[in-house]
């Protein structure tokens, strides 16, 4: 069976049979249990397959980028994921450099929650918004899918400590040259696949959002 890189793969409602879905556990986040079965490409049948899925509701992810002094607003925090996987061994390795990112509330689309969080995480007032894409980060186990955008700041005076008390948030602002963040990445400083994502986003169309949003880096002297 062949079709294109860009072509749906040829699957409908009918081709799978959901089984039972059941709620085994209800916290901080979520997770269901499936039991199902799916076609398979021959056109036959797979044997119930049982997967427990983490449910978290999607999310948003903005990198705001000031294209006049060519820096990017990112921040760090505590993660429990990365501190597990470390077994606690490595402690400091919790706190991940990051992008901005949130939940939505009642009746918000997705740069509602980017404007929001934006203010809320760094104090961060954004200009022009560009859509990224919608795209699942792990879907072997993860429900949630994540709506990505870059957007205009002027990060002269960004910075700082936010974050909702309520949800114990600590975060701290960092306000750093684009080229030092893909550095980052490059050595390893910065493994959060998200923000990887977003600057390489931004590194491949950086040209355009500068000549859309009529904002230019100083020209060299």
């Amino acid at each position: 069976m062949k079709y294109g890189a860009n072509e749906e793969p040829p699957f409908g409602p009918d081709d799978v049979e959901l089984i039972a879905r059941d709620r085994v556990f209800s916290g901080y986040f979520a997770v269901d249990r499936l039991r199902l079965r799916h076609r398979r490409h021959d056109g036959g049948w797979t044997g119930t397959i049982q997967r427990e899925v983490f449910i978290s509701g999607d999310a948003v992810v903005v990198l705001p980028y000031d294209p006049v002094r060519d820096e990017v607003v990112l921040i760090e925090q505590f993660r429990a994921g990365p501190y597990a996987n470390s077994g606690g061994a490595s402690p400091q390795a919790a706190w991940l450099i990051e992008t901005i990112a949130g939940r939505f509330e009642p009746d918000e689309v997705p740069e509602d929650v980017a404007r929001r969080e934006a203010l809320e995480e760094a104090g961060c007032q954004l200009g022009q918004v560009f859509r990224m894409g919608d795209f699942f980060q792990s879907p072997g186990c993860i429900a949630e899918k994540i709506h990505y955008f870059c957007a205009i700041a002027d990060t002269e005076h960004v910075g700082g400590i936010h974050g909702c008390d309520h949800e114990d948030e600590d975060i701290r602002v960092i306000v750093m040259p684009r080229t030092a963040a893909l550095q980052a990445v490059a050595s390893g400083r910065i493994c959060n696949i998200t923000l990887a994502f977003a600057l390489y986003w931004l590194e491949l169309n950086r040209d355009r959002i500068i000549r859309e949003s009529g904002l230019f880096p100083p020209a060299a002297t």
